[in-house]
């Protein structure tokens, strides 16, 4: 009866345990806020260099701070160190702000920076703080820059904006 009694206890310990880290890992994800704007476009086996990309959002809050940056997925097939990135965001009066971009995505080595073994994703911040200037949709559009007039290896471009609190 004793021995019973005291395994009681233990499972007892061990659901409070259980639910302990339950409430724990609920908070702690709970915590994570999704962001603002998160979007990609698949690129075609060869991404030509006349081939835009485009992301539309809407802005609501001109208050507010944003942080943007550009994820970039590649294979092993890119050939070089670095893109150099087209990049036109077209605002809701129809005026556009142009900028040229490079993105490095390999050190002087040829090791792949940012994540993955076959297929590399890497984050780049773009603006940080940045308050758009009016609200209303906005494009932006991106477009590759390299000398070659079509490029391989790049998978995927896309978009990330986070609302700053």
């Amino acid at each position: 009866m004793g021995i019973l009694r005291k395994d009681k206890q233990y499972l007892n310990g061990g659901n409070t345990l259980f639910i302990l880290l339950l409430s724990l890992s609920i908070a702690l994800f709970s915590c994570i806020k999704p962001p603002f704007y998160e979007g990609y476009q698949v690129v075609d086996d060869q991404w030509n260099k006349n081939k835009e990309v485009y992301f539309i959002f809407e802005i609501a809050d001109t208050t507010a701070s944003y942080d943007i940056s550009l994820n970039i997925r590649n294979n092993n097939l890119y050939p070089y160190q670095n893109l150099w990135l087209f990049c036109a965001q077209e605002q809701p009066d129809g005026t556009a702000l142009r900028d040229t971009i490079e993105c490095t995505l390999a050190d002087d080595f040829g090791k792949w920076l940012g994540s993955g073994i076959s297929l590399h994703h890497i984050n780049l911040p773009i603006r940080e703080q940045y308050k758009f200037p009016m609200h209303g949709t906005f494009t932006i559009s991106i477009r590759q820059g390299m000398r070659d007039d079509a490029i391989v290896g790049i998978e995927q471009i896309g978009l990330r904006i986070e609302k700053k609190l």
